[in-house]
């Protein structure tokens, strides 16, 4: 699972640093695209993320044969988000213009988001049946699918992007093209893996269903709250990015580079924490509450170690990793202070990386969810503007470390609140088994 996330990043990673050596107003624009993609894409897709707890504790206490009918009203759950999604795109370009983006950055992210948008229903139902895939236990495929696009995804860009290969050259809207193409290849190497065995176990074709109000219902109530918090969570920092906008190219510049080296150091944490949840989802189904509560502690340890080993390399290394991305003195001077930033607050982010992965083998989602919104946007999102805007302090308006500033604080209260309520749940079995009958 680690690897998969890391094959992912790796993608998001390719699209902005060869959009970057493009030109920095195409850096800022997919980057800006990008703000409104994955955030959106996480909130609808996150409601079949419900899929991988509710397989794993199925599995765990032997009703594997029941997962079929699962995946099967979770697919009509996705014929509904990519809808919505796709809607969502096509019509982005006003949030630009009400958050005052530099046209040229605005018209490269309108655009890419359209290209993308053709891309949008074969990985939605992708994302389904990889988490099933997942809760299943069966993490290698989806990894395997994740590494094979990779090099496709670079070999695209480099051809949209700098008009090679008989390509017309379309700079950074050449990503979302590059994009749309990888989704509907991902799909299709799905579409063979669940002709394997273990799939076909799950009783998945032994029949057509209509949408069941109820099933559908159970895994909304569950994988809603998911959506939500990775939206909550995301989504502060896209909104951060459109207010950072205003500022300046180099500035969006500089936070896309710190933004994406962040989410590449959240890569290991945040699969554990998904692997946790695989494992947590298994021992509740299997009654053996001792175990979950193990893992949990496990990988919350790894987590506190992880985080430590990652803060040093970021601030001896940040002008490498830096240099990979651009060139530019004045992007280079900015990022290098705002991965300062991320390494003081790995130990936070880490940690409740994991802890929430845990929380959702347990299937407790809403709680976590409602700690997000009151961490991000009742406290990170407020305080980091005040701090960047000189209204807290009237003299010193920091702008962009200001928010980066806010950002930590939140994370931290984040943190803390997931950490008691993983603390509180794995010991209390009661509340435990009345998740799981969720």
């Amino acid at each position: 699972m680690v690897l998969t996330q890391l094959f992912i990043m790796a993608t998001g990673f390719l699209d902005t640093a060869m959009a970057g050596h493009y030109s920095s107003v195409d850096l800022a624009g997919v980057s800006l695209g990008g703000n409104i993609l994955w955030p959106t894409f996480l909130l609808l897709t996150g409601t079949t993320m419900a899929l991988t707890p509710i397989a794993s504790q199925m599995r765990g206490g032997g009703r594997g044969q029941e997962v079929g009918h699962q995946i099967r009203q979770g697919m009509w759950i996705c014929l509904v988000t990519s809808t919505l999604l796709i809607v969502a795109l096509l019509n982005a370009a006003p949030i630009y213009a009400y958050a005052g983006v530099e046209p040229a950055a605005a018209e490269i992210a309108a655009a890419y988001l359209e290209a993308v948008a053709w891309g949008i229903p074969p990985v939605v139902f992708y994302v389904a049946l990889r988490h099933s895939s997942e809760g299943l236990g069966q993490t290698r495929p989806p990894m395997l699918i994740a590494a094979s696009v990779l090099p496709l995804n670079g070999f695209l860009n480099y051809a949209f992007i700098y008009g090679e290969f008989g390509f017309p050259e379309l700079g950074g809207v050449g990503c979302g093209w590059a994009t749309a193409i990888v989704f509907w290849v991902q799909f299709t190497a799905m579409m063979c893996v669940i002709r394997l065995p273990y799939f076909r176990q799950t009783g998945l074709f032994d029949k057509f269903e209509w949408p069941n109000l109820r099933s559908i219902t159970s895994i909304v109530r569950v994988g809603a709250p998911i959506g939500l918090s990775i939206f909550l969570e995301m989504a502060v920092f896209s909104v951060i990015a459109l207010l950072i906008a205003r500022i300046g190219v180099e500035a969006v510049a500089a936070n896309t580079i710190a933004g994406n080296i962040n989410w590449l150091t959240y890569v290991i944490p945040m699969s554990l924490g998904s692997a946790a949840s695989i494992r947590v989802g298994y021992h509740v189904g299997a009654h053996n509450l001792a175990a979950a509560r193990a893992t949990s502690a496990t990988v919350y340890k790894f987590s506190i170690g992880y985080a430590l080993v990652v803060s040093v390399l970021l601030v001896s290394l940040r002008y490498v990793l830096i240099s990979v991305y651009t060139t530019d003195p004045a992007v280079i001077d900015i990022a290098a202070t705002l991965l300062l930033f991320i390494a003081v607050y790995q130990l936070v982010d880490d940690s409740q990386a994991v802890t929430i992965g845990a929380l959702r083998g347990y299937k407790d989602t809403r709680v976590p969810m409602i700690y997000g919104l009151i961490g991000y946007w009742c406290i990170a999102l407020p305080l980091g503007y005040c701090l960047a805007e000189g209204i807290l302090f009237p003299g010193l308006a920091p702008g962009v470390y200001g928010y980066w500033s806010g950002l930590t604080v939140g994370l931290a209260i984040v943190a803390t609140c997931v950490g008691l309520r993983l603390l509180h749940i794995s010991g209390n079995s009661q509340k435990v088994m009345r998740l799981a009958a969720t």
